[in-house]
């Protein structure tokens, strides 16, 4: 699906109505009501009780019309709704006027801010609730917030110390969060740090790319009645979110004569001593991703851990350096042509080490397999200021999954100069290597050579730890063995999705601190289940 800009989400809507005949007030109460469904089912998740007190600050425009939505579909479902207007009830207009009469006639309690002194009485309520529903301001607003407004968002903010304190549990914010720019560009304003935010009908850019997209929390989008074709007509960027809707074209249901010959051989280049984990993680994520076969190559004193870590795995050793890493000679020799004979795809890289010698290695079958190449973590140190050979290789399919560190040391300049915009260091990055980019970071960035970009946005803190990315290593190269590389980006992004979507399931019955990279491998083909289910539920 395609991000869209402040403008192109106010033309989807007009030609929603227009167009398709939607009216706007029923666009508007659908925004409302998905709201409080998304919200109510996850708080579900957690929670035996029904929400508390449920405070909804409300601005004049259509985002505060669809918080008064909110609050009329929460208030049977909660304990106590309170709305707070910050604005005279006269200055509202058209949808939003009519759902606010709406929310009186059902006698919902309405506190009028127009000063601070209204907000400060207001605030020891507002500061007491379980959750709090951000529908101040919408992804129309130009310019930063301001006055009341202004103060509301930061004591939210500074209550729940930017959304990472115990209270209140819950932040939703309405489309977007209250402050931030629709269009990706920085905030210069304050803005609401929310834990969640339910967008409607397609991500807006800023949500995805901007330096402040943070503030989103977990971003749901749902669909409130524009056509899909609608937005692909009007969205102009290049930026595609990897929603599930991306994957609905890849055959992720098995054929019934289907064997282990039919999704690929990954052979995985990984381990050292010491690091021998990180080839069991991504192994171990190869298989739960559905590589037909796994192939771990480790060196010599390192086979009989990997060996006996997994009864699934076929291992191979290679020449070893004194210090347990992969040996140059294990390329001069032809040990390793030997070991990538009859292989589908090369993931290369988790925790083999820095030592010279394994680093010339690395440098040395990145440059002469023909194998689609998966290349990470101490697989890219081995380029560190010598990025431009990594498009100096014989295979047509390399795949670089950087870090933002990472990143900054293949293109020799600093981690806050790349992630200043993302986007544009990993597309340019792509095109310089002739490489699928996977910018790895809240939101990671997929780029292509061609300048494609998707914006993945599964995932959560429970990354957050050593191993994760040797499950992604493992995961992208069961992507490709499975999908090819037809259309590799999306095969790429589908890895991602997973990947992020195995840790958000696992959230939902664990506090992500203490969720492990290899409880994430695990969930893998859960996640896979999932996504299967929400695509054939669309229909």
């Amino acid at each position: 699906m395609k991000a869209l800009t402040a403008a192109e989400m106010r033309e989807v809507d007009r030609l929603t109505t227009e167009r398709f005949g939607v009216p706007s007030h029923q666009l508007m109460e659908a925004a409302g009501k998905s709201v409080t469904e998304v919200f109510l089912e996850e708080y579900g998740h957690r929670n035996s009780e029904p929400p508390g007190r449920v405070a909804v600050l409300c601005g004049k425009g259509n985002n505060g019309g669809d918080g008064f939505v909110v609050a009329r579909h929460m208030k049977d479902e909660a304990e106590q709704v309170s709305v707070y207007l910050f604005a005279k009830p006269d200055e509202l207009r058209g949808d939003a006027a009519r759902n606010f009469a709406r929310w009186r006639e059902q006698s919902g309690s309405v506190t009028v801010v127009e000063s601070e002194a209204d907000w400060e009485k207001a605030w020891g309520e507002v500061s007491g609730a379980d959750v709090i529903i951000d529908a101040l301001l919408g992804t129309g607003v130009r310019g930063p917030a301001t006055g009341l407004i202004a103060q509301a968002i930061e004591d939210v903010s500074r209550l729940s110390r930017n959304a990472t304190a115990a209270r209140p549990g819950w932040i939703v914010a309405v489309d977007t969060p209250s402050g931030l720019p629709s269009d990706g560009e920085a905030a210069t304003g304050p803005v609401m740090h929310a834990h969640w935010t339910l967008t409607f009908t397609a991500p807006k850019l800023g949500q995805l790319i901007s330096a402040h997209a943070g503030c989103c929390g977990q971003l749901v989008v749902r669909n409130i009645g524009s056509p899909a074709a609608l937005i692909e007509e009007i969205g102009k960027g290049k930026v595609r979110w990897a929603g599930a809707d991306e994957f609905a074209g890849l055959p992720l249901l098995r054929a019934a004569d289907a064997h282990k010959g039919s999704y690929g051989h990954v052979l995985i280049v990984a381990g050292s001593l010491g690091k021998s984990g990180a080839a069991v993680l991504a192994g171990e994520a190869a298989l739960r991703g559905g590589a037909g076969l796994t192939t771990i190559a480790v060196p010599e004193p390192v086979l009989p851990i990997i060996a006996g870590s997994q009864p699934e795995y076929m291992t191979e050793s290679l020449p070893a350096t004194s210090a347990g890493t992969f040996a140059a000679s294990a390329l001069k020799s032809g040990c390793f042509a030997e070991v990538a004979r009859n292989k589908t795809v090369l993931a290369v890289g988790p925790g083999v080490g820095q030592h010279p010698k394994t680093q010339e290695f690395i440098r040395g079958i990145v440059a002469k397999t023909d194998l689609p190449i998966v290349l990470d973590a101490d697989g890219l140190n081995a380029f560190a200021g010598h990025g431009d050979l990594l498009a100096k290789r014989k295979s047509p399919h390399l795949v670089v999954t950087p870090h933002p560190g990472e990143m900054a040391r293949l293109v020799k300049c600093t981690t806050a100069e790349v992630q200043r915009d993302r986007v544009r260091s990993a597309v340019a990055a792509a095109k310089k290597w002739n490489a699928h980019v996977a910018l790895k970071g809240f939101h990671t960035v997929l780029a292509s050579p061609t300048g494609a970009v998707f914006v993945n946005t599964t995932g959560n803190p429970a990354l957050a730890k050593g191993g994760s990315g040797d499950v992604l290593t493992g995961l992208l190269a069961a992507m490709i063995a499975q999908f090819g590389t037809h259309d590799l980006l999306r095969a790429v992004a589908l890895g991602v999705y997973l990947h992020g979507r195995a840790a958000d399931l696992l959230s939902e019955q664990s506090e992500p601190t203490g969720i492990l990279a290899g409880e994430v491998a695990q969930a893998i083909p859960y996640a896979r289940r999932k996504l299967l289910e929400e695509l054939q539920a669309r229909g």
